[in-house]
């Protein structure tokens, strides 16, 4: 397969059109369909009218395509169940891609290879919604991606995704598959951006780049069906601005029109060669096809524009981020810092205790509302509680937040079931809090392969076997360890690492932590300056416990303020209790300002002889 990721990088490549578009030309009738009860199911004519499929492949081929998709857009399980025909999503995946495969090698030279793409819908369920579990939906697309893959296919093409969680379990699923197949093939992602602006449940192309961009399973992504071209251009320009992943562009054949209960495409040929020819040339879109209404002249014109065109070589600018099922936000804003709220967390409030105790759900997620309203950027969430079922308490408020919650969620956990019960059911980025070398490896060993398979970021705590790092010297020697590891052996990435470099309480005046402030905002600094992809974040009121609510709050915004100086990103905070300095008397601020320092003054005391 390294010979189609080459030519990805050489040239333009052209998918094929709509193949539903080519079947009713044909005039099929039930009968074709293998009767009534069939009658619809393009995916069966793979058994019942093979040679219907067959046509499809060829018209696209001699028009031009160099990757031809499978008639399996609906071969899954989830899918054929409406039909009866459950059993059959493996053997029809397979023949279908056995159909196209056959007719790309027919059609094959040296000097124009032809691809097969085993085209994988979003089934009929929403999983966000809770029409279908992730679990059953991850084992319907394994079941659907293994037929594609004995069969022949040549790469996946996850397509017309309506729902992150849905994308997320085709990852899981194709990265299941290759593990135990021990193969890998390309997988592009393609999302539906409807005529509002936003996928289905109501996600922005920002937060579905930011929700996909850390799977390196993807090869290509981009965006296919509900629209034409130009509908779509705004967000395929985000896309070749920011992307790090090549960008893939699939219309169609403009908005549809009903015309006696049927979808009419009005973009001529014409039409289409000229806005894709924008997208090349100018936005630097990889690779081309065609959706809904367009036919083999469409993909002809496409493919004679591939021979005489080339990318733009685009520069993009990613920022790595965290999202909801709505909206991205960055791990580092200007000014600093991302605000985390720390309200909906059982260990530090009581009111979200006793709501959880009373399963209040609906009130739980209010205050987290509450929070968003408040100023907090992202929410940390922590449902832990001795006594109760962590995994259920999970479930019931994580599938309630991920569509009522508008920011990114960081999911507080010492329990790795239930860490991945969070991530199962959390369509966007979520940010995992946490790892630690309190036990070697054995912590990481558990979360970070989570965050890889749901594409989550990580928070890293400065403990190891000796327990929590006091000086900025041991702080700063458990990130690199945590570094080495995390990126050499588990995969993840600089940027996908936040350090927490903990800080004890100044309120107790025990000497032994009169440096606590200084020396946790020092790791800060020292962590930055030689990993500037990591992010740094604090748990800022644990520098305060023990005062009273008013030096609390003062301490606490004195303390975060040199923080940020130091280099510091995030902050898990009440954002309504943090006050700007120039809202702290003089006299307050410097008091914090001695204590977060130890800038304590000792007076000599003369003694008489």
């Amino acid at each position: 397969m390294m010979d189609l990721q080459n030519i990805i990088r050489e040239r333009v490549l052209v998918f094929d059109g709509a193949t539903g578009t080519n079947l009713q030309t044909q005039n099929l009738t039930p009968d074709d369909f293998g009767g009534e009860h069939l009658a619809g199911c393009n995916e069966y004519l793979i058994r019942s009218k093979p040679s219907a499929v067959e046509r499809v492949h060829s018209d696209y081929l001699s028009a031009g395509a160099d990757i031809i998709e499978t008639d399996t857009f609906g071969s899954s399980s989830i899918v054929l169940a409406e039909y009866g025909i459950e059993s059959l999503a493996y053997e029809l995946s397979k023949e279908g891609a056995a159909i196209a495969k056959r007719m790309a090698k027919e059609f094959s030279t040296k000097e124009k290879p032809r691809f097969v793409a085993g085209s994988i819908g979003p089934t009929t369920k929403l999983p966000s919604l809770g029409h279908i579990t992730f679990d059953a939906m991850h084992n319907s697309y394994y079941e659907q991606m293994a037929g594609l893959l004995d069969g022949g296919a040549d790469l996946f093409i996850i397509e017309t995704c309506q729902d992150l969680l849905q994308i997320k379990a085709a990852l899981a699923a194709a990265q299941d598959l290759f593990r135990d197949k021990r193969v890998r093939i390309p997988v592009i992602t393609s999302v539906t951006i409807e005529t509002m602006g936003t996928m289905l449940m109501g996600t922005e192309i920002g937060a579905a780049l930011t929700a996909l961009e850390p799977y390196d399973i993807i090869s290509m992504i981009g965006m296919n069906c509900a629209t034409g071209p130009k509908e779509m251009e705004e967000n395929v320009r985000y896309l070749t601005q920011t992307s790090p992943l090549p960008v893939f562009c699939m219309p169609n054949a403009g908005l549809p029109e009903n015309i006696g209960g049927v979808a009419h495409y009005h973009l001529t040929p014409e039409e289409l060669e000229r806005h894709m020819k924008h997208f090349i040339a100018d936005l630097g879109v990889s690779v081309v096809g065609g959706c809904c209404g367009t036919t083999k002249e469409h993909i002809g014109r496409l493919a004679s524009l591939a021979s005489t065109v080339s990318p733009k070589q685009r520069t993009f600018e990613w920022t790595p981020s965290a999202a909801s099922i709505y909206s991205s936000v960055p791990m580092h804003v200007e000014p600093a810092p991302v605000i985390v709220g720390e309200r909906c967390n059982t260990n530090g409030s009581k009111k979200f205790r006793e709501l959880l105790l009373a399963e209040e759900w609906d009130t739980a997620v209010s205050m987290a509302k509450e929070q968003v309203k408040e100023g907090a950027h992202m929410l940390d969430l922590c449902v832990a509680y001795v006594g109760r079922d962590e995994v259920r308490d999970m479930h019931e408020v994580i599938t309630r937040m991920n569509t009522a919650v508008t920011v990114p969620l960081v999911i507080d956990s010492t329990e790795y079931q239930v860490i991945e019960e969070a991530l199962k059911h959390y369509a966007g980025r979520a940010i995992v809090n946490s790892i630690n070398m309190e036990d070697g490896e054995e912590r990481m060993a558990h979360v970070l392969p989570l965050c890889k398979k749901y594409g989550a970021a990580v928070i890293a705590l400065t403990i190891d076997e000796d327990g929590m790092a006091k000086t900025r010297e041991k702080k700063f020697q458990i990130a690199e360890r945590i570094i080495d590891l995390s990126v050499n052996k588990y995969g993840m990435r600089e940027e996908d690492l936040v350090f927490d470099t903990l800080t004890f309480t100044l309120g107790s005046g025990d000497e032994e932590f009169r440096k606590a402030g200084i020396e946790t905002i020092e790791a800060i600094r020292m962590i930055k300056q030689a990993h500037p992809k990591c992010k740094t974040i604090l748990g800022v009121s644990n520098i305060s416990f023990g005062l009273n609510p008013h030096s609390r709050h003062v301490l606490n915004s004195v303390f975060l303020h040199y923080a940020i100086e130091a280099g510091l990103d995030m902050a898990i905070v009440h954002a309504a209790k943090i006050m700007p300095l120039h809202k702290i008397d003089e006299r307050g601020r410097e008091l914090a300002k001695q204590i977060v320092f130890d800038e304590r003054i000792f007076e000599e005391v003369a003694v008489a002889a």
